[in-house]
């Protein structure tokens, strides 16, 4: 008996820790009084990357793996595949971004595609041979000007359509695994094994790094409505810094204990209203701006791993999947 004892002191002492460690998360969340996202499933095998809407929000446009271009006329409910003829090369199209009829595609291997006619034409513009990194984030700004930045934090901005592109940065960041552009023109990246996060804003040389608060390696991170930060850490963990200042991030939460374990991107539908996606059909939902916490268990079956939020307006967002899978907003109000 006495040797049975210390193993389970030692299980006692971890469940201890365990609790203590989530003592602000619950085993389970309390369900959504109604389901907003409408399931949207299309013939492909692609993992979706990004969407993005003219300035007529019916008609938009989804990239991702293998080449896939897919355009919808009636706000996201249907997609139609568009064929680019780029050879025999397989691309990963990363970012797609419009301002007007005008828009930009990035991909990797180097790709940089641009249309002036609302995506009825793309031509193709050349990239430099000695771009540093692969195209990330593409960002269309005015008629002929937008802004590029590669998946090792060189920022580039055109303003003649693509022709030249000028270098807002002096150095790289190094590989990044996630990384996102606010309105003003501010970035925030996540290194690519999550040991640390970078910041930038315009003006500055240099990206400037920060360390994470604790040893929970990062997942991904972006900018709240009012101009402040979050993160996502391994584990679920979610961490909000109002100001957006290294010194000012708040305690670390943990919304969900028991399913909280692969949380991987989070948008704002509104400046209190908050979505989370994750794993296997994971998606979390506050509506106080990350004080509470709900579960839409309406879509958990959906055989999907939910990677990326983007909401065009309030009314039109879209949670990108794998296998052809897609969740498009169609809900109006908040979420009670």
């Amino acid at each position: 008996m006495r040797g049975l004892m210390v193993p389970l002191r030692k299980l006692v002492a971890i469940a201890a820790i365990a609790l203590l460690s989530f003592g602000c998360a619950q085993a389970f969340l309390p369900e959504t009084a109604s389901n907003p996202w409408q399931v949207v499933s299309i013939d492909t095998e692609a993992t979706f990357s990004d969407v993005a809407f003219s300035d007529d929000l019916d008609h938009g446009w989804l990239v991702g793996s293998r080449n896939t271009l897919l355009e919808t006329t009636d706000g996201g409910q249907t997609w139609t595949p568009r064929e680019l003829n780029l050879g025999e090369q397989r691309y990963t199209f990363m970012s797609v971004s419009f301002k007007g009829k005008e828009g930009w595609i990035v991909g990797q291997p180097n790709l940089l595609l641009h249309t002036t006619d609302d995506g009825n034409t793309w031509e193709r513009l050349p990239l430099s041979e000695k771009l540093p990194g692969q195209p990330f984030l593409i960002t269309a700004l005015d008629s002929g000007e937008a802004e590029m930045a590669t998946d090792v934090g060189a920022i580039y901005r055109t303003k003649d359509a693509g022709k030249n592109w000028k270098a807002m940065v002096l150095g790289a960041v190094g590989v990044v695994r996630n990384m996102t552009r606010s309105a003003d023109g501010s970035y925030a990246a996540v290194s690519s094994r999550g040991n640390f996060y970078s910041t930038w804003t315009p003006g500055e040389l240099e990206w400037e790094p920060h360390n994470r608060q604790n040893s929970r390696r990062l997942q991904s991170i972006g900018f709240t409505p009012g101009g402040g930060l979050w993160l996502i850490a391994r584990g679920g963990q979610l961490q909000f810094s109002p100001t957006g200042t290294e010194e000012d991030w708040q305690d670390p939460i943990a919304p969900e204990f028991s399913t909280s374990w692969g949380l991987l991107d989070m948008a704002y539908r509104t400046p209190d209203e908050v979505w989370v996606s994750g794993g296997s059909g994971n998606l979390l939902v506050s509506t106080d701006g990350g004080t509470t916490w709900l579960k839409d268990k309406a879509v958990e079956d959906v055989p999907t791993n939910l990677y990326r939020i983007v909401f065009a307006s309030p009314e039109r967002g879209f949670v990108l999947g794998q296998r052809g899978y897609l969740l498009r907003y169609a809900g109006s109000g908040k979420v009670a």
